[in-house]
């Protein structure tokens, strides 16, 4: 009762006409962000900074919120209509949304993603109300053994659904963390793959890859077939969902605030991890198996939903524990640090007006998000009616000028180009571009963790799985691994027993 009285109170901050007004120009501000490639929502935010020097705590962290949800939806956007992500956690939305776009249902999927947006937002922000505390206590108690065990899982989920094979899943995977290689040993400190440019020392960012094996490779791969092709626009489609989408995507819309949340709420959470284990569910459970990698729309209303449950999450952590689980909160955490706030356990009890105020906000920018890209779904997927030559022309344009933004070097406009003709290669050959994302991202977490789970252990392979959580991890990824094979023995077997027992019918028949 006591957090639905502060909720209440929050409310009643939350919707003073200048508290709306920073919600909505949040929204908006982030929606418009989003939509450009490599211009994700922490760079957004971070630009802001300056901007709020003015403006009561209240209000600016309103309009934070309202940039970090309206850029998650708008890089879904770009995602789904150019293949093109905004931020790392749009990229499972290409993979359904974008065949559904090329086959002139750009627009419901658009819908889908923004009413997933919305539920996902809605649940994880209820969650976020009733489980905090909960929540807060469990993660304080996950290791290194624990990170990497979950980091292990993503790996072998990606790998093991997506592609022609897993081992082209499991060479596009190499292929990403072997790019995240790139600059300092986060321990010793020693250059690894920087051929000698200082540059390189930081590494290559998560947003020049995605944009560069997405957009980039993209670009490149429909510019080596317009030569064959007329390039005609692409049909834009009727602007809402059938009864048939709706049966489709309602139980997805549910499930993925499930999976979003608590990978959001733990310490080195986000929302790349559960998004891609909500479309692996959704793979696995949807009837409609053969239309993944054509256009199934599970494939986006589950992750989308995942997505926008998982940024709720994100705050548990950030305000109860004062650690930030993505970029966004480590700006957020700075902005905080700026006005003298510490978040932390006492901050419900220091600044209960701004921290409810905050959660009520999150609700007010879910309706105001639905509200604003609902009905301008088809207006965003008549970008697909503009001619493929200028389009994609656009793409490398606004590609570059992202990628340029991330660090202000020209070298990121080169390794741009360069991972963007790695990216034309993994089309050409048929290896996924996801699990390369995933590397990127994951991967040097992964390596930081697995080394601190070792030197805790002094170098015993057993310290990897000395918990109850990493060991029921490593269950669920042999059974992963292991499923194709009891299933081809059980299928074989099956085949066996009806042929002989048809053989055995034909016998005793004759």
């Amino acid at each position: 009762m006591d957090s639905l009285n502060s909720l209440l109170d929050g409310f009643g901050t939350a919707l003073t006409p200048m508290n709306l007004l920073w919600a909505a120009i949040g929204v908006l501000l982030g929606t418009a962000i989003g939509v450009l490639p490599g211009i994700g929502p922490a760079m957004a935010v971070a630009l802001l900074l300056p901007v709020t020097y003015g403006l009561d705590p209240t209000g600016a962290f309103i309009m934070f919120a309202g940039i970090y949800y309206g850029a998650m939806f708008g890089g879904s956007t770009t995602s789904i209509l150019l293949n093109t992500p905004g931020e790392s956690a749009a990229v499972v939305a290409a993979i359904e949304g974008n065949p559904m776009a090329k086959a002139g249902r750009g627009a419901q999927a658009l819908a889908a993603a923004a009413i997933g947006h919305f539920a996902g937002g809605m649940i994880g922000t209820t969650l976020l109300v009733a489980l905090a505390p909960t929540v807060a206590s469990l993660a304080i108690g996950i290791g290194a053994p624990d990170y990497f065990a979950i980091m292990v899982l993503a790996f072998i989920a990606v790998t093991s659904v997506l592609g022609a094979s897993r081992v082209r899943g499991l060479a596009s995977l190499l292929i990403g963390l072997t790019i995240g290689l790139v600059g300092l040993d986060q321990m010793t400190g020693q250059q690894r793959l920087t051929f000698g440019s200082l540059q390189l020392a930081d590494g290559v960012d998560v947003v020049i890859v995605a944009v560069g094996l997405f957009a980039i490779g993209e670009a490149l791969w429909v510019a080596a077939h317009l030569r064959r092709t007329t390039g005609e626009p692409i049909p834009v489609g009727r602007p809402w969902l059938g009864r048939s989408d709706l049966r489709r995507t309602w139980k997805p819309w549910l499930r993925g605030p499930l999976i979003g949340f608590p990978f959001g709420a733990i310490p080195a959470g986000g929302a790349e991890i559960p998004t891609f284990l909500s479309y692996v569910t959704e793979k696995r459970l949807s009837r409609h198996r053969a239309q993944f990698g054509k256009g199934a729309i599970e494939g986006v209303a589950g992750p989308e939903s995942a997505a926008s449950a998982s940024a709720a999450g994100t705050l548990v952590s950030m305000l109860t524990l004062g650690l930030p689980t993505t970029a966004v909160a480590a700006v957020m955490l700075a902005a905080f640090q700026q006005y003298g706030i510490q978040p932390g356990p006492l901050l419900f009890e220091r600044e209960p007006e701004l921290v409810w105020g905050l959660i009520a906000s999150l609700f007010v920018g879910m309706v105001l998000l639905l509200a604003l890209n609902l009905p301008l779904a088809p207006v965003w997927a008549k970008l697909l009616r503009i001619p493929r030559p200028y389009l994609y022309a656009g793409i490398l344009f606004f590609a570059a000028v992202g990628a340029y933004a991330v660090g202000g070097e020209s070298l990121d406009l080169v390794i741009l180009l360069i991972i963007g003709l790695i990216g034309f290669g993994m089309r050409r050959y048929g290896l996924p571009v996801l699990p390369a994302v995933i590397g990127v991202i994951l991967g040097p977490a992964a390596e930081q963790q697995l080394r601190r789970a070792l030197q805790i252990s002094d170098g015993s392979v057993t310290g990897l799985v000395n918990t109850p959580f990493s060991v029921t991890v490593y269950a669920i990824v042999a059974l992963i691994l292991a499923w194709p094979l009891v299933y081809r023995l059980v299928v074989v077997r099956r085949r066996g027993d009806r042929e002989e027992g048809g053989k055995t019918g034909a016998v005793s028949g004759g």
